[in-house]
């Protein structure tokens, strides 16, 4: 008999949950979170709950093992798992709803920008991607975006064609494949919103910036494709909020969420220093009062900070690949590996604004 694998989960998932009332759905998944939480507690381990505590550590500057880390990774938990269930019930989503559930930080620059042409968003792994993404493109513009191929291929297949009818277009990009010029070559096409996970980049490609006072490794793609296409760079966290009273009954859900924008501007950069580089560091510094913040939606399960690595697997990574915007402007999903361009968590999550998750 075949075991049944995580395709399967996703398949039935994509069956049932839309026709589950939403408070049930809720419930569920929410139990689901509680119960990952609840295994760490008594198992340990540093993967999966115990990874997403250290990063989360980092940013509050508090022990591991402190009593704020572990309340703050459950509610944690419960924001990854409400991520779930809301992009397998998308589909069941009316258009009104839609535009209820999305409250936007910052569309002011944004529309101007996008009122001259394309723009590009830097995005670590926060809230709903998907969600996020069919509001934007009904609101701002079509979402272009890259996806990692998942295997086997028809799961890949059914993402697609689930966020190309959410209106998004989606490149997908094989391991180790090159799509920096395939986007670039899409950007020409059409006026898009850009958007690209980038909160996780064990490549060559990879930049080395501070998050916090900690070194990670974060994607140039954004940056890269901003210089190279003369276009406006923002970065962004997607974050929930509790509904209430006439949004509430409009959006048909206790959760919304909300896209806060900010623009990162060209630094000024001494002569022999690399401008993508620099560009790429200013969108970090730009986010990281945004992630401290809204800790909670930051869905990273995946060692990001360079104490956290393993020095031989990040030199092998960063050994491999060349170039910015390839393994830099990637924003990937189920891939574990070093050359990560988006923030690959590893865990099957399906995203969009910039990944997808898928």
């Amino acid at each position: 008999m075949r075991q049944v694998g995580a395709e399967d989960l996703y398949r039935f998932a994509w069956k049932a949950v839309p026709h589950l009332p939403g408070s049930i759905g809720y419930a569920l998944f929410h139990v689901g979170a509680d119960l990952a939480w609840a295994l760490h507690r008594v198992r340990g381990g540093r993967g999966g709950v115990g990874q997403l505590e250290r990063n989360l550590a980092r940013l509050l500057d508090q022990p591991v093992g402190s009593r704020q880390v572990s309340r703050l990774s459950r509610q944690a938990m419960r924001s990854y798992m409400r991520y779930f269930y809301e992009a397998f019930a998308l589909p069941s989503v009316g258009a009104s709803q839609l535009a209820a559930r999305v409250r936007f930080e910052g569309a002011s620059q944004v529309l101007e920008d996008l009122g001259r042409g394309n723009v590009v968003v830097a995005l670590p792994h926060t809230g709903n991607w998907d969600l996020a993404a069919a509001w934007a493109c009904r609101e701002l513009a079509p979402v272009l975006t890259v996806a990692e191929r998942l295997e086997p291929e028809d799961l890949f297949e059914q993402f697609t064609r689930f966020r190309e009818q959410l209106g998004l277009r989606i490149i997908g990009q094989g391991r180790g494949e090159k799509v920096f010029d395939r986007l670039l070559e899409a950007a020409g096409q059409d006026r898009y919103v850009i958007a690209l996970l980038a909160d996780r980049d064990l490549s060559s490609s990879g930049v080395r910036a501070e998050l916090c006072g900690y070194p990670v490794y974060v994607a140039a793609g954004p940056a890269a494709l901003a210089h190279r296409l003369s276009l406006p760079l923002y970065t962004a966290v997607i974050y929930y909020e509790r509904l209430s009273g006439r949004r509430r009954r409009q959006a048909g859900s206790p959760w919304g969420l909300v896209l806060s924008v900010r623009k990162v501007e060209v630094p000024v950069v001494e002569t022999g220093h690399d401008q993508v580089a620099e560009h790429t560091r200013a969108w970090v510094r730009a986010v990281e009062p945004l992630l401290v913040d809204h800790l909670v939606d930051w869905h990273m399960l995946q060692p990001v900070f360079e104490e956290d690595l393993d020095p031989e697997r990040l030199a092998r990574g960063r050994s491999r690949g060349a170039g910015h915007g390839e393994g830099a402007g990637r924003s990937a999903s189920q891939g574990s590996g070093e050359q990560d361009g988006g923030g690959s968590e590893g865990s099957g999550r399906a995203a969009v604004l910039g990944e997808g998750r898928s």
